[in-house]
């Protein structure tokens, strides 16, 4: 392929350890931009190497390389996949439609990180025009595989934009996010909220700490293979209940606290000493992002405090800008997080079906706008 002049080749590998740590980092976080762990050679990497993700489990590594004269211009995360489990961006319905028409559906083709819905760059260049040429190889990739779709999933907007010039269709989900308005501690947040709001957050803390528990946080080595067990306790219970089983293998937490122990943070709680319920965060450049939580006993409101209110609390004390805590749930509103746009491109090769889902898509995005202009409007801060 070519671009004003310059000759462009993509390849694709089956494991991002082709194309090497220094080269796949020097693109995915690059120092312009805040540190996106999700998108670091080691997270992706750890995911294979783990087991977690391989074509027994549905997801073949298909990672896209852009050369020119032999150099890596360009990468994007991709893999060839046989079902729509783990992404977050839901299109069971449409596969269901298009199989009851006579079409095939699988394989299709991902740019996404794995079982991990957060935003984050996809067409990993820093030049607008390879990041088209990004998505124009990928077409070309779907085509080499039989596939009959591409879904790039939880890009930003700016490369939603680049994708729909490439012939994507644009669609817009939500996720909640709280955001630090220059706090100084727990206390200044809930100041900044409504009466009704704070003294519901006080009460909910004050149920969770009368309850005995010891909460703890842990960071980099002081997470010992005693807390890995009790936290792969939790993940599993929390996975057989949402997923039937749970995505990451055992051994992918040992690889990410051996090679990233410095972006993890493990909030535990415990009671007479023994762990009974935690939720893993992972520290980007200016995001805390909560990621995976459990627990072997329940008590009321312990997800709140563990997943929501330390994880705010932790982001005021470190000066981080964000707290990202996983796709879906209104019920975060409540706690002071704020509804924001998702997006995600998707390209159809069937053409009669890509009518039919544009037409989809056309109607949803109308429907998701209005949604979080009308959420938006019951954020629990006081009014000004």
């Amino acid at each position: 392929m070519a671009d004003g002049g310059d000759t462009f080749s993509a390849r694709t590998v089956s494991s991002i350890a082709e194309i090497g740590r220094d080269v796949w980092d020097q693109f995915a976080n690059p120092p312009s931009r805040p540190f996106n762990p999700f998108l670091a050679y080691d997270f992706l990497y750890a995911l294979e190497e783990s087991g977690s993700v391989t074509p027994e489990a549905g997801w073949v590594a298909t990672h896209l390389a852009l050369e020119n004269n032999g150099v890596t211009v360009g990468v994007a995360p991709l893999y060839v996949k046989g079902h729509s489990q783990g992404e977050y961006v839901f299109d069971h319905h449409w596969a269901d439609a298009y199989e009851r028409a006579g079409g095939r559906y699988y394989p299709k083709l991902v740019s996404a990180t794995p079982f991990t819905p957060v935003p984050g760059p996809r067409l990993l260049s820093d030049r607008k025009d390879l990041q088209r040429i990004l998505g124009i190889a990928m077409r070309s990739v779907s085509d080499r595989f039989g596939c009959s779709s591409i879904h790039v999933n939880f890009l930003p907007k700016d490369e939603q934009d680049t994708l729909i010039d490439a012939g994507f269709l644009p669609r817009i989900g939500q996720q909640y996010h709280w955001f630090n308005r220059g706090y100084d501690g727990f206390d200044d947040f809930l100041a900044a909220l409504s009466s009704r709001k704070r003294k519901a957050i006080i009460r909910e803390r004050r149920n969770v700490h009368e309850t005995g528990l010891t909460i703890r946080h842990l960071t980099g080595s002081d997470i010992k293979e005693r807390h890995w067990d009790a936290f792969w306790s939790f993940y599993q219970d929390t996975g057989s209940r949402k997923w039937g089983r749970p995505y990451l293998t055992r051994s992918f937490f040992n690889l990410l606290g051996e090679r990233m122990p410095e972006r993890l943070l493990l909030v535990i709680a415990e009671r007479d000493g023994v762990a009974m319920a935690g939720a893993l965060n992972v520290l980007g450049g200016d995001t805390l992002y909560g990621r995976y939580w459990g627990c072997t006993q329940d008590v009321p409101f312990l997800h709140f405090e563990i997943c929501y209110y330390q994880a705010i609390d932790f982001a005021i004390n470190a000066r981080l800008a964000c707290v990202e805590a996983g796709a879906q749930g209104e019920h975060k509103i409540a706690r002071g997080y704020e509804p924001v746009p998702t997006y995600s491109s998707h390209w159809i090769s069937d053409p009669s079906f890509r009518d039919a889902v544009e037409r989809y898509l056309t109607s949803e995005n109308i429907h998701g706008k209005a949604e979080i202009e009308a959420l938006q409007k019951v954020k629990p801060f006081k009014k000004t």
